[in-house]
């Protein structure tokens, strides 16, 4: 599930569903919800840092809850916060958000990156955002916020392609502040961590506002141009096409789409 260990006034999330590669489904998106409303009000916490278990950091939204959502009969139930209530909190969040990339991230894995204050990444992680290949667009501001930490053909690149980046590549376009061995990665970035949760709270607050707040109304406007289209794709032609190869474990076929 999520695992939730607070000390030196860092609070650390890792996701650990390693036989899922760490994808999101609704109950882990509640609880990092959770997580994160009760850092937001702890006193006890200065800095987040987020992390995955075993070989990825996370791959994203559960493929199988995204067509169960379209199926009234599965049986499927949406979280108390889901997806969305996870990036209202993130998008928000007032104090240092530190992200250690431990392995594959695709998806929200590779998009979450926007909303970090530093990302610390193992030299061995890969990124996919993989949405042309689902027939849909890019998710939680990533439209808006990548060219801002890309230049404009990078981000294209990375958010149009489908394709997988490598570490180097992801230092080089600036997804990744730091690199680190494989077996150095949370060391150094809750080293970091630390030394950041060691100033006063308020101080850290304050200052990541002035360094957000020109940000947070385009942030707003983003997700909602990208929920919009999102919702449009989503079902359409090369949507269902991609989530059937999926499921057939084939590569989709997007002739004439």
């Amino acid at each position: 599930m999520l695992h939730i260990d607070d000390a030196d006034r860092v609070r650390l999330l890792r996701i650990d569903r390693p036989e899922a590669l760490n994808a999101l489904d609704e109950a882990h998106y509640d609880a990092l919800a959770d997580a994160l409303d009760g850092a937001r009000t702890s006193a006890e916490v200065a800095v987040v840092v987020l992390t995955g278990t075993g070989r990825a950091f996370c791959a994203g939204t559960d493929l199988g809850d995204m067509e169960r959502r379209k199926d009234p009969d599965s049986g499927f139930v949406p979280g108390r916060h889901g997806f969305a209530g996870f990036m209202d909190r993130l998008s928000t969040f007032p104090k240092p958000v530190v992200v250690a990339v431990n392995g594959l991230g695709i998806g929200i894995g590779a998009t979450v990156i926007g909303h970090a204050d530093l990302v610390f990444m193992s030299s061995e992680a890969r990124l996919q955002c993989p949405f042309t290949a689902l027939g849909v667009v890019p998710e939680a501001a990533s439209s808006y916020l990548f060219p801002r930490l890309l230049n404009r053909q990078d981000a294209t690149w990375v958010l149009m392609s489908s394709e997988w980046i490598d570490a180097q590549e992801c230092l080089r376009m600036g997804l990744a502040w730091r690199l680190c061995a494989p077996e150095a990665l949370m060391d150094e970035a809750m080293s970091h961590a630390r030394r950041l949760a060691a100033k006063p709270v308020a101080s850290l607050v304050a200052s990541k506002q002035l360094l957000t707040a020109p940000l947070a109304e385009a942030i707003a406007e983003a997700r909602v141009r990208e929920d919009r289209q999102f919702a449009e794709l989503m079902g359409g032609p090369a949507n269902a096409e991609a989530l059937r190869a999926f499921a057939e474990k084939r590569p989709p076929d997007f002739t004439g789409m």
